[in-house]
């Protein structure tokens, strides 16, 4: 498996290098070819002005000049051709020579005409008939030997005189040799710049594709240690390393989810063994004849079952504590959402509750949640209360965040138990019946809306518990943090803890 998948981590680097050296060729090609044509377009335009520039000349040596030898117009096609032989300029790789009939009859002084006349007599057959030339003056011509451009002028005969022509030959092949020279170094310069390109990217795209190397070989190991925290170096800022990024926080929600599932059966194994013990050694020692005995078996075992369904439903709402829809905020009033709180908890016992004060703000929280959290507190206060104290239900705001707490005057917290408070199954030392799930609960709903919890005490003083909400939800829920840095011990906003009196504008409820 292990080769195989080396074998496909090499073709996807050998596909990639393939395609880019491939890409790269074309468009040196393209270049190359582009410019080549674009220069044998330019050299093919200035031979042409050249050859027009050439007849321009001659016609105009036909019209107005004078014959040296008679001083008179010429009056032969023969002493004008050769006139203009010893007159005009050839230039390198032009040849110049005059036709009478199909046969050359004379050739310029200088320039190769000598030499193509001599190694390429295809030249001179190919422009014998001069007289079909009138309406294409200048045309390409090419023979075994060479490549031509060739311009004609035909010259017309005196009365019974044979017609003749003025012809310009200009050598392409030798025009464009210094062209092909220049590009063959171009191929050659970019065929090695090719090669260097596949060897500099062969370990560029091995660099490249490292990280997801890294990505394949820590998603194998965890895979086969089952070890969720381990998490990948994340190098440079690119779309590789958001990458990588996204997979760490995938890492990070699977190793959460992990955790919780594990804590689950851990907490369910641990918690409702002992309620199912005593539940069977009550069933077992029960004298069904008895009914005395029964009927107590019967209360004990209801008794039982309602514990545990109270701590099955609050594992449950532990472990929907870390999907994305345990809270579904909305637009809440927290005035609103206080008051009603504490309308609700008179009713759990026979206290003095107060109202320490009211936000008068709208934030995006789940009413409900917080309310469940709230009363969670309400409850708690209860237990660790004497009936006739005061317990207090508040709520203030800053800019960023909503603070909504419960205060009471019961037995209070000692210092050593307040880091260990909002864990799983803490009940501080206290005999209180209970889960030891409230505070967890209440921790988890603050965090789920992106907010924390906090907690002071005073031992024979009292306790006050408060959440934090933000004003404004998050587009995402926070992550879960550890119960250290979910939990602070920071004083509470006034009023004071419990034992001082409320603030004078406190709203009493009996």
């Amino acid at each position: 498996m292990a080769t195989r998948r080396s074998r496909l981590r090499a073709s996807v680097r050998t596909r990639v290098l393939v395609a880019l050296v491939l890409l790269t060729t074309l468009t040196v090609a393209l270049a190359g070819t582009t410019a080549y044509i674009l220069e044998s377009q330019r050299i093919d335009g200035r031979i042409e002005a050249v050859l027009k520039d050439s007849m321009t000349e001659f016609e105009t040596l036909s019209r107005e000049g004078i014959d040296p030898a008679t001083g008179e117009p010429f009056a032969t096609a023969r002493s004008l051709l050769h006139t203009a032989l010893s007159r005009m300029v050839v230039q390198e790789n032009e040849a110049m020579f005059a036709m009478l009939g199909s046969e050359v009859d004379q050739v310029a002084d200088v320039g190769p005409t000598q030499r193509w006349l001599a190694e390429d007599p295809g030249l001179v057959a190919a422009i014998a008939e001069t007289a079909s030339w009138e309406e294409q003056p200048i045309r390409q011509v090419a023979t075994d030997a060479r490549n031509y451009m060739v311009a004609t002028v035909p010259v017309a005969p005196e009365p019974g005189g044979v017609p003749g022509a003025l012809v310009l030959a200009w050598d392409l092949d030798a025009e464009t040799a210094a062209l092909g020279e220049t590009f063959r170094t171009y191929a050659l310069v970019a065929l090695g710049a090719i090669v260097w390109m596949a060897i500099i990217g062969w370990f560029v795209v091995g660099s490249l594709l490292e990280p997801i190397k890294l990505l394949r070989t820590t998603a194998a190991e965890i895979s086969s240690s089952s070890d969720l925290s381990r998490r990948i170096a994340v190098v440079g800022n690119d779309d590789l390393a958001v990458l990588t990024e996204t997979v760490n926080s995938m890492l990070a929600r699977l190793e959460d989810a992990f955790g919780s599932q594990r804590q689950l059966l851990d907490d369910v194994g641990h918690e409702l063994r002992t309620p199912l013990t005593i539940v069977r050694g009550h069933l077992e020692l029960m004298d069904p004849t008895d009914p005395a005995d029964a009927a107590a078996t019967k209360e004990l075992v209801l008794d039982e079952l309602d514990r545990m369904n109270g701590l099955v439903e609050d594992l449950v709402t532990l472990a929907k504590a870390g999907r994305p829809d345990f809270v579904m905020a909305e637009p809440t009033d927290i005035a609103l959402l206080t008051d009603e709180v504490l309308t609700k908890a008179r009713t759990l016992a026979d206290r003095r509750w107060v109202l320490d004060g009211l936000a008068d703000v709208t934030a995006e929280i789940d009413p409900r949640r917080t309310t469940q959290a709230l009363l969670q507190l309400a409850s708690n206060a209860v237990k660790f209360s004497e009936p006739g104290s005061t317990i207090a239900l508040g709520s203030s705001a800053t800019d960023t965040e909503v603070r909504l707490w419960v205060r009471d005057e019961g037995v209070g917290i000692a210092p050593q138990h307040l880091d260990r408070i909002f864990d799983r199954f803490e009940r501080a030392g206290s005999p209180a019946e209970g889960s030891g799930l409230g505070l967890t609960i209440v921790r988890s709903i603050a965090v789920a809306h992106g907010g924390r919890a906090a907690v002071e005490s005073r031992l024979a003083k009292g306790t006050t518990v408060s959440i934090y909400l933000p004003l404004v939800a998050e587009s995402e829920k926070a992550d879960s943090e550890s119960a250290d840095s979910d939990v602070t011990h920071e004083p509470p906003e006034p009023p004071s803890p419990a034992g001082d009196a409320p603030s004078t504008t406190a709203l009493e409820r009996r």
